[in-house]
């Protein structure tokens, strides 16, 4: 049996989850990474807006709520302008706002999570900040190309990531 599940997110998740994301704003401050989520990202309209929508999800280890994560085949708004190139134009999963519980049962839990998206497209794009090494890191071990820079609504700037299991057109 596998140490982790992912199903959608409910109503009910919401303080585990929030709780989630302010040890993860945390982490992201103590390593090198201040500015992707400052002290207010992800707004909490936000995360009670992709529970609503079915785009939230769990994983979940034997101790609770390992991650969460934002996970919809969808076109992301923000991608529709790269410096650099996608790999394809094909229809695309997308994964926003993981973040992994600093409990040490969710250890592996993001790595989990990232292939679990993987696995229910096959073509997944993904952003991240220039500071965030970890998740850097990550995409890099799990076989995602660097395809360029892609701007938030804000004018933030994001490096962006790809893999896919389909034949490059």
């Amino acid at each position: 049996m596998d140490k982790f599940s992912v199903r959608a997110a409910g109503e009910n998740d919401f303080e585990t989850i929030c709780n989630i994301y302010s040890e993860a704003r945390a982490f992201m401050r103590a390593s090198g990474n201040p500015n992707q989520w400052r002290d207010n990202r992800p707004a909490l309209p936000t995360v009670e807006r992709d529970i609503q929508e079915g785009k939230s999800h769990v994983c979940i280890c034997e101790s609770g709520i390992a991650a969460v994560f934002f996970y919809s085949v969808e076109d992301e708004p923000t991608y529709a302008r790269i410096d650099g190139a996608w790999i394809n134009d094909a229809p695309y999963g997308v994964i926003h706002r993981l973040a992994r519980s600093r409990n040490a049962s969710a250890s592996g839990a993001g790595e989990f999570c990232v292939e679990w998206c993987f696995a229910q497209c096959g073509n997944l794009r993904v952003d991240t900040h220039r500071d965030n090494a970890p998740m850097r890191n990550l995409l890099g071990k799990l076989g995602f190309s660097y395809c360029g820079v892609i701007w938030l609504e804000d004018g933030d700037e994001r490096l962006a990531y790809q893999k896919t299991g389909m034949l490059a057109v």
